[in-house]
């Protein structure tokens, strides 16, 4: 399908938070506890919401979700990553959230075609920050157990965070502010939880890319199927 050139930026965060969203959506009866049952599902809700706004600037949304191929998808090599453990979760949504947060403030502040979507959602995502920073603290500052898992999960999701500041069409913002903020947030709180901020040997040296021009990880290809599925199963049908 074609997908129309004008706003390559709201293709980009559209599909960032539909994939987030339905990441999230995969901890649906499987949280470790009912609170956070009712806690992922909205956030994956707000998501969801943010996403057909976005994609209805570009085209059909359910189109856009559902119908096209993986190379055609241009969200952020971060969101497609697997749950894993509760703190991997918790580990991509701090790092995914913080910068959201940021952008959507600076988009809000401007007179930008997505600045409207950015004001109203910023306050939605101001909670999905506060809600990846507490868990972050209360994992990273527990027990052995849970310190251990939430350091590994920094450690492993941290070469998929260079990739939010890469440039996009159509998004006017101050690049180095945001890489600047986001740094200065997460450090504070990694410090917070009695954790270290990433980036040692034990991080590695290579660094993800290429999510923007439709180079996906092998995992996305199989979460792809599993979302488009019922559509594709039974094209035009209504519910």
């Amino acid at each position: 399908m074609t997908v129309a050139p004008a706003l390559p930026a709201a293709l980009a965060l559209g599909d960032d938070a539909l994939v987030l969203s339905h990441r999230l959506g995969e901890w649906a009866g499987h949280a470790p506890v009912l609170e956070e049952e009712v806690a992922l599902a909205n956030i994956a809700l707000d998501l969801l919401g943010q996403a057909r706004t976005l994609l209805s600037l570009v085209g059909d949304e359910d189109e856009l979700a559902f119908r096209r191929e993986e190379r055609a998808f241009r969200n952020v090599q971060l969101v497609e990553q697997p749950n894993g453990d509760f703190a991997r979760t918790m580990a991509r949504q701090l790092f995914f959230s913080v910068h959201q947060h940021l952008l959507y403030g600076q988009l809000a502040a401007g007179d930008g075609p997505l600045a409207g979507l950015a004001a109203k959602a910023v306050k939605e995502v101001a909670y999905h920050r506060d809600h990846a920073e507490h868990w972050t603290v209360r994992l990273g500052d527990g027990t052995e157990e849970s310190h251990t898992r939430m350091q590994d999960a920094l450690d492993g999701l941290w070469r998929y965070t260079g990739e939010l500041f890469e440039p996009v069409e159509g998004l006017e913002v101050d690049g180095t502010e945001l890489r600047e903020g986001w740094t200065k947030a997460v450090a504070d709180v990694v410090e917070r939880a009695t954790l270290t901020v990433p980036g040692g040997p034990q991080t590695g040296s290579w660094t993800a890319g290429g999510g923007r021009q439709g180079i996906h990880t092998e995992p996305f290809g199989r979460m792809l199927a599993e979302m488009q599925h019922l559509h594709r199963s039974h094209p035009g049908a209504s519910w």
